[in-house]
């Protein structure tokens, strides 16, 4: 995973709504219904989160009937957490190994 799609995983994640809506699905599939009673928002803004979800392919969607049930794609999260662990044990290496600083003083 490149930091490009770490950022607009991040960027998904950023909205206090799609961070709740996540939370939920970790519990398994759910159905759009059961979604939207949680929260106080309309059918179209549901679908507007869920649609950049599912965009950087954190949430996958499948239909039954006229409904649609939605679930967490363990991969790409697991992929995503390993992509920022990675990040950040380097930057902790590098902070460990980072010696004064080498400009002088003008």
């Amino acid at each position: 995973m490149n930091e490009s799609e770490i950022a607009v995983i991040c960027k998904a994640l950023g909205d206090e709504n799609r961070l709740q809506i996540i939370k939920m699905l970790t519990g398994g599939e759910l159905c759009a219904c059961k979604i939207l009673d949680a929260f106080k928002i309309t059918q179209p803004t549901l679908s507007h989160h869920m649609k950049i979800l599912k965009e950087c392919n954190l949430v996958n969607s499948r239909k039954e009937g006229k409904w649609t049930y939605y679930s967490i794609n363990s991969e790409t999260f697991s992929t995503f957490k390993n992509a920022v662990s990675e990040f950040t044990r380097k930057t902790s290496v590098n902070k460990k190994s980072a010696g004064k600083c080498s400009c002088k003083d003008k």
